[in-house]
């Protein structure tokens, strides 16, 4: 990995430092289904109530699993569900050779997951101050909010626009509330029929780190990676189909007396990178109906 060579990082502030371990029985910790799959195989099978599928799709590698029982739900840590992993020849924080037909490609698996709706809510978790943790925030930025433009702007809605709205609630550190506290309500308030949620990962092998964009259906537990869980967002407590896109931006590397958590020396880039892929393929999900072009200039 000579181009996205681990650095030691903090995961309680975010900030690089020489080579910090937490002193206590070591754990190893993974948002990533793909990974947490590899757990439960035999040999070369996976147990009955999960499969995995794998395909090529305009410069991705995709693993589709999906997790089917509950039995296998409470041995990999992951709730039954969906899990797409795209993974690109190229690691995330180069531009792919065709970034606009890698967009169509999170786009059609954003659309195949919150289903046939016309108001969506757009989350952007983490911490804006800490790059490895800023991506949800960074997506949020270029989201197209639409929300307003019947009421605001009738002449820039049309036939099949989708009602948009996009918040970043910060996290409980600057806000002293948990984001599902802050959704709950606006939830409600917005009343949108699925809500797709942004967040930085955490993956066990450094082999994935800046390499992965999972998508899933089961929404999402923020900081569940690093081992500071909070209240999980998804469909059972914010009540709506509940979808979660992420991109492994930390690695949990079990160590002698602890763990030992790296983040790729280009995070910068591919805090960059991703969330100007990951915006731009929510956006084409969302607004079919516009080109890439129009998309950019609405969110720049």
């Amino acid at each position: 990995m000579s181009d996205s060579r681990p650095s030691a990082i903090n995961p309680q502030s975010g900030l690089s430092s020489g080579a910090k371990r937490r002193r206590r029985p070591q754990t190893v910790f993974s948002d990533l289904a793909l990974e947490s799959a590899q757990t439960v195989k035999t040999g070369s099978r996976l147990p009955e109530g999960i499969e995995l599928k794998n395909s090529e799709e305009s410069g991705f590698c995709v693993t589709d699993v999906r997790v089917k029982s509950e039995e296998v739900s409470k041995r990999i840590s992951k709730p039954q569900g969906r899990y797409i992993t795209l993974e690109p020849r190229l690691p995330l924080y180069y531009s792919p050779s065709d970034s606009v037909a890698a967009s169509r490609v999170i786009a059609r698996y954003i659309s195949e997951l919150i289903g046939d709706t016309s108001r969506v809510m757009v989350v952007g978790l983490g911490n804006q101050s800490v790059t490895a943790d800023s991506l949800g925030p960074r997506v949020s930025r270029h989201i197209f909010a639409t929300r307003h433009i019947p009421l605001n702007a009738p002449n820039l809605s049309y036939d099949g626009l989708k009602s948009v709205s996009c918040v970043t609630p910060g996290v409980m550190g600057d806000t002293g509330i948990e984001p599902l506290e802050l959704l709950k309500p606006l939830k409600d308030a917005v009343l949108p029929d699925a809500v797709i949620i942004i967040d930085s990962l955490c993956c066990q092998s450094p082999s994935h780190l800046g390499r992965t964009i999972q998508l899933s259906d089961t929404g999402i537990s923020p900081g569940s990676g690093v081992g500071n869980r909070r209240d999980e967002l998804s469909r059972t407590s914010l009540g709506v189909r509940t979808v979660s896109v992420g991109v492994p931006t930390v690695a949990s590397l079990g160590h002698e007396g602890g763990e030992l958590w790296v983040t790729s020396k280009s995070i910068d880039k591919l805090i960059s990178m991703s969330a100007s892929l990951i915006s731009l393929g929510i956006n084409l999900g969302l607004h079919p109906g516009l080109d890439p072009e129009e998309l950019r200039l609405l969110t720049s």
